[in-house]
């Protein structure tokens, strides 16, 4: 992670390329519900109660994210946060599932959103439910990404905690010198490519685009805009195969036409480090990237575009990878008081210092029209791209399954990118270990 204002959160970049997390089935049973509380259930001689938050963050983010802890706890007397940290979110599943193991966990855990589906297993982690479906904050406020990957199984399972979305950021300059106009809202894939191809100059060493190469949820998480806006599902109706058998092959065709024009810079490394780099030292003309890029991108000095992610359809189609704050039981005091913080932690006035500071898009519309945030978006090249990208966004499923999807989609994709395989080859193989991950039961 370079050392600059894009580590003011977790590396999205790391966050992203979860995609074969570790599953809570062994772990989930010894964890019994309020096995964690001690005698007092948290509650001191003074009454207070303390609950203990597993932040994960660093840098500004953890900055941030401890001022709010004491801003709430001077307002709140009878309720004292210990943001603790734990370890940092990279780290965190590991974490939290050798904690419920041993039945000491801490009351709030900064879990991936791609995690939840897992964690949620734990018959330690709180139903929210009616915690945020009557909050202070209408269950509708939220954008649908936010509340999507919060929802498991019809029930609220954790509270929101960050939310972006996908984009593509064009160097202007690059374009210039090709002597290509900047897309506009509504273009195609084929205009991708197109465009791509021709902004390549090998002389230069200049690329049109780049893609993360390793096979991990960074490979991934880009090709289910397309998957979805061709009409696929990541997991069929029945929820024992992969919906995107058929779409699945034609968004490779995709990947197969960058690879074969050598249009596209392809990351050899995991985090994607490498691709960012080639952009930000002026040698690709588009990538596909989230709002957590745009501080490097300034820094840079870079003059560029935001624009919306292509489609097959001319529809907006984009992915959004929120995460959340999942709240486990120690005891009805401390469960109370954990509820307490994270619906405070998550109202606007709250939300909007943590977006602006740390880096996020705001949680829910309401903070979205805040003056704090319109002033944000207004100083920030491309910001309302991302935010407005909200409304068309959508989630992978929080379902257990995902991580051996991801895994098995994320080799397809390497493949073909690398030329190892035809786009009908290598899905068929993806469908192969995916289809034996969902059989398996839950």
């Amino acid at each position: 992670m370079a050392a600059n204002p894009r580590t003011s959160h977790p590396s999205r970049r790391r966050i992203l390329r979860r995609g074969t997390g570790l599953a809570l089935g062994a772990a989930a049973p010894a964890a019994l519900s309020g096995c964690g509380a001690d005698a007092s259930d948290g509650v001191g001689p003074d009454g207070r109660v303390t609950v203990e938050l597993w932040h994960g963050q660093t840098d500004t983010a953890r900055t941030v994210i401890e001022a709010l802890v004491r801003e709430f706890n001077r307002t709140h007397p009878r309720i004292r946060v210990d943001a603790a940290g734990g370890v940092l979110s990279d780290a965190m599943l590991q974490k939290i599932t050798a904690a419920l193991a041993s039945g000491s966990f801490p009351d709030i855990v900064y879990v991936f959103g791609s995690d939840l589906a897992s964690v949620a297993r734990s018959p330690s982690a709180v139903d929210l439910t009616d915690t945020f479906r009557s909050g202070p904050v209408p269950w509708n406020g939220y954008w649908k990404p936010a509340r999507d990957a919060v929802t498991v199984n019809g029930r609220v399972r954790a509270a929101p905690a960050l939310i972006d979305s996908l984009a593509v950021v064009c160097n202007k300059k690059v374009f210039r010198d090709a002597g290509l106009p900047l897309p506009e809202p509504g273009w195609t894939w084929q205009e991708f490519t197109d465009t791509a191809a021709r902004l390549t100059d090998r002389r230069r060493s200049v690329f049109g685009t780049g893609w993360p190469g390793v096979g991990d949820e960074d490979t991934v998480w880009r090709l289910w805009p397309m998957v979805w806006d061709l009409g696929g599902e990541v997991i069929a109706p029945d929820g024992k195969s992969i919906g995107f058998a058929k779409e699945g092959v034609r968004a490779l065709e995709t990947v197969e036409t960058l690879a074969r024009a050598k249009s596209v810079y392809i990351d050899p490394k995991p985090g994607s480090e490498q691709m960012y780099q080639v952009f930000l030292a002026g040698r690709m003309g588009m990538v596909v990237t989230g709002p957590w890029q745009l501080p490097d991108i300034r820094n840079a000095k870079i003059d560029y575009h935001v624009v919306p992610l292509p489609s097959y359809s001319r529809r907006p189609m984009t992915i959004s990878g929120p995460d959340t704050w999942t709240v486990f039981d120690n005891g009805p005091a401390r469960v109370r008081a954990a509820r307490t913080f994270v619906t405070w932690l998550t109202q606007p006035a709250q939300d909007v210092r943590w977006d602006v500071q740390a880096g996020s898009l705001p949680l829910s519309r309401p903070t979205a029209a805040l003056p704090a945030w319109r002033k944000r978006d207004a100083e920030t090249e491309g910001l309302s791209v991302f935010t407005q990208a909200l409304d068309s966004a959508r989630v992978r499923p929080v379902h257990p399954a995902y991580p051996q999807i991801s895994q098995a989609l994320g080799q397809a994709v390497s493949a073909v990118l690398l030329g190892r395989s035809s786009p009908a080859e290598a899905l068929r193989r993806c469908a192969r270990e995916a289809d034996a991950a969902l059989l398996i039961p839950r």
